[in-house]
């Protein structure tokens, strides 16, 4: 065996001494099948207000707080955005406890169940307490990459500290406060060798399923994206951004965005939870045909 044959064999052993005593080296994500869907507005609604000359789809919620007109992003979470409108419109079959499947205007008559200053208010609940779905779920749409998550090491993101924690923690089995103490040594030592990885792949490894085919939008001032319970539990509530929240991004699907009533969602965090009512939800199509 040549020299060089010698340097080749020899950097693969010490790279597989590297992965053994590191098992946080490799790179486990691997990006989920994905084909957009083309969406599709089954009723045509007369505008109740001026709409932007953008051709887009646009959503106005209506609310005894006022009204806040959204850009659906029917491009870039076409699925969740065809979920919404067909919800808006009766168009979508729902099951609630009754067991009895219903279709109609879901949104309409439910109210702002939670409200945080300085965060968002969250509607869509069909019970006004959080605990409610459609009687079904569907996946994310994110792009974690063209969030930029796959070029921000977990060990220098101040927004994303406590998936690492999660995440070590689970690898060890660990189960309480006081095992983490108890391992305390154990615990450092792992999450120093994982603080390289990136927020795209500790995500990933927690369950979180990503495409490269969309170009995601970040969680801004105005936001309106999917409330869920992990990944993959999306189903009929919302949350709308009253401030920037970076610390959601690659972890909740954004799916419009405000362009008129902003001063709506902060009358609707000063009235308090359940103090708001959704009056209608109306669907605009105004792409070009």
């Amino acid at each position: 065996m040549g020299i060089i044959g010698s340097l080749a064999w020899f950097t693969i052993l010490l790279f597989s001494f590297a992965c053994k005593a590191n098992p946080y080296a490799e790179q486990r994500y691997v990006p989920e099948a994905y084909s957009p869907v083309e969406v599709i507005v089954k009723k045509e609604e007369k505008p109740r207000v001026a709409l932007p000359e953008k051709p887009a789809i646009y959503a106005l919620i209506e609310t005894t707080q006022g009204n806040m007109l959204f850009e659906l992003f029917d491009k870039d979470a076409s699925k969740t955005v065809q979920n919404f409108i067909d919800l808006a419109q009766g168009e979508k079959e729902f099951t609630l406890r009754n067991g009895q499947p219903q279709k109609r205007p879901f949104y309409d008559g439910l109210t702002f169940h939670r409200v945080i200053e300085g965060f968002m208010i969250q509607g869509g609940c069909p019970y006004g307490d959080g605990s409610g779905t459609p009687g079904y779920r569907f996946a994310d749409e994110i792009n974690a990459a063209s969030l930029g998550l796959d070029q921000v090491k977990i060990g220098q993101s101040q927004f994303y500290t406590g998936y690492l924690y999660r995440y070590i923690g689970g690898e060890l089995g660990i189960r309480s406060q006081r095992e983490a103490d108890e391992r305390r040594e154990e615990l450092e030592s792992n999450l120093e060798k994982a603080k390289n990885l990136s927020v795209m792949e500790i995500l990933y490894r927690l369950g979180y399923r990503y495409n490269n085919v969309v170009k995601s939008k970040k969680a801004i001032k105005g936001a309106l994206a999917m409330a869920n319970a992990g990944p993959n539990t999306n189903g009929s509530q919302f949350f709308i951004n009253q401030v920037d929240t970076p610390h959601l991004d690659g972890l909740h699907t954004v799916f419009g965005q405000i362009i008129q009533g902003a001063d709506v969602v902060d009358k609707i965090i000063a009235s308090g939870n359940g103090k708001t009512t959704i009056r209608k939800v109306s669907i605009y199509d105004k792409r070009t045909k």
